[in-house]
């Protein structure tokens, strides 16, 4: 038996639309790295780009459990002395809600080339409001 691995013609990929509203940070965060990465179809390959595109909309009202509320924090680095900045999760909401989004999936997805490009076609957004009605994105629920 041969394993078959999918040629660029025979890869279909689909676009999702997700509503946050009220979905759990990481619960939602490890589903969209599965769509992405492609794992909900049967000619899922590793080194392959094989995922969907995803559209997160309403990232504003995503929620944290437990008092990760007050002790999330995100921190960046410019490579100064004292250059760290730690910016607290209330903060990050107010200032850029999709920043937390894009964050947690991108922790999720392979730290090489395949996720770079994978992280390329999460698009999150503050408000209801998309610019990808054109595509005519599949509305997915992603609670149980």
């Amino acid at each position: 038996m041969k394993t078959v691995t999918p040629k660029a013609d025979q890869i279909k990929q689909e676009w999702y639309l997700v509503d946050a509203s009220d979905l759990v940070l990481g619960r939602l965060a490890t589903r969209i790295a599965s769509l992405l990465r492609g794992k909900n179809k049967p000619y899922f390959s590793p080194h392959l780009d094989t995922g969907d595109y995803v559209v997160v909309i309403n990232a504003e009202k995503i929620r944290l459990t437990g008092n990760k509320e007050l002790q999330k924090t995100y921190q960046r680095y410019s490579g100064y002395p004292d250059g760290r900045t730690v910016i607290p999760y209330k903060r990050m909401l107010q200032e850029q809600p999709e920043h937390i989004i894009v964050h947690a999936v991108k922790g999720m997805l392979p730290k090489n080339i395949l996720g770079r490009q994978l992280i390329r076609k999460l698009k999150v957004y503050s408000g209801s409001e998309h610019p990808h009605a054109a595509q005519k994105p599949e509305v997915i629920s992603l609670t149980k």
